[in-house]
């Protein structure tokens, strides 16, 4: 029986979030391009199955908390690894993207005046 893309796409979150936990044994340095590849299969899971009520259970066991885990796991933790487990946590179970770049309002580009004259209307 061939193997659907769902259930590939689930193996591929699996494989790359033991390859990034493994990377995390090494105190010396932060796992990123681990934790990169870990988060392009999950967002990459989250797009495939936007639509869909049921998930794999070991996809769900390595995404929900994964902020939290993170945050315990290590004091200091570089870039927008925080950031991009928050979205990706959204991204499966909420359905949304939260990043916004390059999809604010119109006149909100530069993030000056975007909400300055909220109280106003013309």
């Amino acid at each position: 029986m061939p193997i659907s893309e769902k259930d590939r796409l689930a193996a591929e979150v699996e494989n790359r979030w033991v390859d990034f936990q493994d990377g995390l044994s090494n105190k010396r340095r932060y796992p990123v391009e681990q934790f990169r590849a870990f988060w392009d299969a999950g967002k990459r899971y989250a797009e495939l199955t936007k639509n869909d009520p049921l998930i794999h259970r070991k996809v769900v066991a390595a995404i929900n908390g994964l902020r939290e885990f993170l945050e315990v796991e290590r004091k200091r933790i570089p870039g927008t690894i925080i950031a991009d487990a928050d979205r990706l946590e959204s991204l499966l179970f909420s359905g949304y993207d939260p990043y916004f770049e390059g999809d604010e309002p119109r006149g909100c580009e530069s993030g000056e005046g975007c909400c300055a004259d909220a109280g106003t209307f013309s």
